[in-house]
């Protein structure tokens, strides 16, 4: 569904404009409703979900034993955490203050298409991540199978 990177920029008013790219695809297959969300992974990075795939990763996450505090721990950052977002008529869409303050983004972030869902980073964490290269040590046995 979703492929590619761009960068875009922050407005003073905390708003972000849905890449020409991926607006049809926000608008057809999303109904033109995002959910906004942390990444629990990796710091600098929100995850922007289409409802409707989103609505399977909800379940799934909620469907987690709460007696684990990593589960809960995962639950605050993804459901707990969660804002729908719906593209004003110019593409745009605000990003809450808390979320952006959380991972750093400012003005400048990147938007990456990463299939199902959209990633949002902060200029600096992605370039971080960009930066650090896999080496043989990172290498899982799924990925020794990758033809790439």
């Amino acid at each position: 569904m979703f492929q590619g990177e761009t960068a875009i920029s922050i407005d003073d008013k905390g708003r972000l404009a849905i890449p020409t790219a991926f607006r049809d695809l926000v608008a057809g297959a999303c109904g033109n409703r995002l959910v906004l969300t942390y990444n629990p992974y990796e710091a600098g990075c929100l995850w922007l979900y289409p409802e409707s795939v989103w609505q399977s990763v909800r379940d799934q996450v909620n469907a987690l034993p709460n007696a684990k505090k990593v589960h809960r721990n995962l639950q605050l950052k993804l459901v707990g955490a969660a804002t729908v977002l719906e593209p004003d008529n110019s593409g745009r869409v605000l990003l809450p203050g808390s979320h952006r303050n959380a991972a750093g983004i400012e003005k400048r972030a990147v938007l990456l298409g990463m299939g199902s869902k959209l990633e949002l980073w902060s200029e600096q964490a992605h370039l971080a991540q960009i930066r650090h290269a896999i080496v043989e040590d990172d290498i899982s046995d799924v990925m020794l199978d990758l033809r790439i």
